[in-house]
């Protein structure tokens, strides 16, 4: 009998995330229904939401079950079909977690275009995390030619995206990220105009040196103390899209410190999932996918070899360990 591995979650953190959570099982290939087909998953995508969906508690998705297939993004090949909207070979993008293979119904699975755009980029700028930037920046933070936004976790998935395109706009891009390395690729490869290194000690002074005339907008995917930070520059009227707050996500508590800031600058922050405004993503998506394509949107990935790394590679993103987009090869 045919068979193909996955990882469920085994227990739920208490804490940080350990390797002990997750288990490896080998389960057979299932066979197919009328409507359905089988993927051999190419990719997994592995993000900082699903710290949170480990949790059980009360969020804007239900929390992952246990004892099943760990949640997550896919970019892979249809290998059997029993559905006429799909035919063996197409390439596909879906949510069959951190399995070899999956069978899906044809529902929330995207047929793709390999000719000018690599497969993995499906999961990243041209995916849900390119799409968490674009609706962040032009949604909610709405920047002006000539207005300055800050971006954090810079290097990272989304908060590259978010730099880029805010260039293109006419804006002074300044990022935030951890250690020079990065720094220094935010600035020389992506094209933003600063970048501060928060693992320097001199996060205030270098901050106000990076935005002379103040912030307009923050892309905010860290909290504390990065976020309090930016809060002390923001200029009146400023906007904050709030991704993440990977910093708290391990169940530290975070306060926000500089709450004044938000009356004395009229300020305006809106939490956002990208997955509940399907009704702009093939915008979205159409301006990324063109950008990709043509060179103009620059991104990174960091590639585990296989399934069984999967656990360790996501314990290190949470670290902030991965440079760009956080990948595990499948095939």
């Amino acid at each position: 009998m045919a068979t193909f591995k996955r990882i469920v979650l085994a227990s739920r953190p208490k804490g940080q995330v350990t390797p002990d959570n997750f288990r490896l099982e080998e389960v057979p290939v299932p066979s197919l229904k009328d409507g359905e087909v089988l993927i051999r998953n190419h990719f997994l995508s592995l993000d900082p939401y699903m710290r949170m969906r480990m949790e059980d508690v009360k969020s804007y998705a239900a929390p992952q079950a246990l004892n099943e297939t760990m949640i997550g993004g896919t970019a892979g090949e249809i290998v059997e079909s029993k559905n006429p909207k799909f035919a063996v070979g197409d390439k596909v993008v879906g949510m069959m977690g951190w399995s070899e293979m999956g069978v899906s119904d044809g529902t929330l699975l995207r047929k793709v275009d390999t000719a000018h755009i690599p497969l993995s980029a499906y999961l990243g700028s041209v995916g849900m995390p390119g799409m968490t930037a674009w609706y962040g920046l032009t949604q909610i933070m709405q920047p002006k030619e000539g207005e300055t936004i800050v971006v954090s976790a810079a290097s990272g998935a989304v908060g590259s995206v978010v730099g880029q395109l805010a260039k293109q706009r006419g804006c002074r891009a300044v990022g935030i990220a951890g250690g020079k390395e990065k720094c220094a690729y935010v600035v020389d490869e992506l094209g933003f105009d600063a970048c501060i290194d928060y693992k320097a000690g001199n996060l205030e002074a270098d901050l106000a040196k990076a935005t002379p005339n103040g912030i307009d907008a923050i892309f905010e995917n860290v909290g504390g103390e990065i976020f309090d930070a930016c809060l002390a520059r923001m200029n009146a009227f400023g906007r904050i899209a709030l991704c993440g707050l990977i910093a708290g996500y391990d169940g530290e508590p975070m306060a926000i410190r500089n709450t004044r800031a938000f009356l004395t600058m009229r300020l305006t922050m809106r939490g956002f999932i990208v997955s509940e405004h399907p009704e702009l993503w093939p915008q979205g998506l159409k301006e990324l996918g063109t950008l990709v394509a043509t060179g103009k949107l620059k991104f990174r990935e960091s590639v585990a070899p296989s399934l069984e790394a999967a656990p360790e590679a996501f314990i290190g993103l949470l670290k902030g360990k991965n440079f760009g987009k956080q990948l595990v090869k499948l095939v």
